[in-house]
């Protein structure tokens, strides 16, 4: 039997129809695709590639592949991720650094991929990852605040319209597989019918400006 690891992520997440303005100002994205190999019980293999400097705009025609093939010398890190089941805002996480042109590679030969802008912002005492996703994931924007132990009594930002952290449609390796587009609709539906729901198992839910 292995031994115990501290490898694991504590998030919680939030669907958002907007990131303001405010975030957006003088805060370039990173720009992300994901291709994932492996999202069978919520264990999952991954392979992602970051820039910094390739400014897009997200939206249904911005397709992974297509970028990948425009802008491949560009992408400046690469990762191999596995992940375990979430329960509760945890999730074992392991991360390896790999060389981008191994990663172009595997990405553009197979694996269901995800593309987004991933901007970094500091509201109250989290800093927080608002993930824009692009091709047949726009126009869905998800927010999450990371720590290195659970997220509890946390400010939660008003553009931030309800918590799906115990939503696994929403993970990225979900969304791959079965995108936004084909249940936005009924998503919209039941967010309008029960209103928005936070979780109160993660102390005192603070919401802010």
């Amino acid at each position: 039997m292995s031994e115990p690891t501290n490898d694991f992520q504590y998030e919680r997440r939030f669907f958002c129809h907007a990131l303001p303005a405010e975030y957006r100002r003088d805060n370039p994205p990173k720009l992300v695709i994901q291709s994932y190999y492996v999202h069978s019980g919520n264990y999952v293999l991954r392979v992602r590639l970051t820039s910094n400097s390739i400014s897009l705009t997200m939206d249904c025609d911005t397709y992974p592949i297509d970028v990948l093939h425009d802008y491949r010398d560009e992408f400046s890190h690469a990762y191999v991720t596995v992940k375990g089941p979430a329960s509760l805002g945890t999730r074992y996480e392991k991360e390896m650094e790999i060389d981008t042109r191994i990663a172009a590679e595997l990405i553009r030969r197979g694996g269901d991929t995800v593309i987004k802008n991933r901007y970094s912002v500091w509201i109250a005492e989290d800093g927080w990852n608002v993930d824009v996703f692009g091709a047949t994931n726009a126009p869905l924007i998800v927010a999450e605040a990371a720590r290195s132990g659970p997220v509890t009594n946390l400010t939660i930002p008003k553009f931030c319209l309800t918590e799906v952290t115990d939503q696994p449609r929403f993970s990225n390796e979900s969304l791959a597989a079965r995108p936004f587009s084909r249940w936005a609709g009924e998503f919209e539906a039941e967010l309008s019918e029960k209103g928005p729901s936070f979780q109160q198992v993660f102390g005192t839910n603070r919401i802010g400006d």
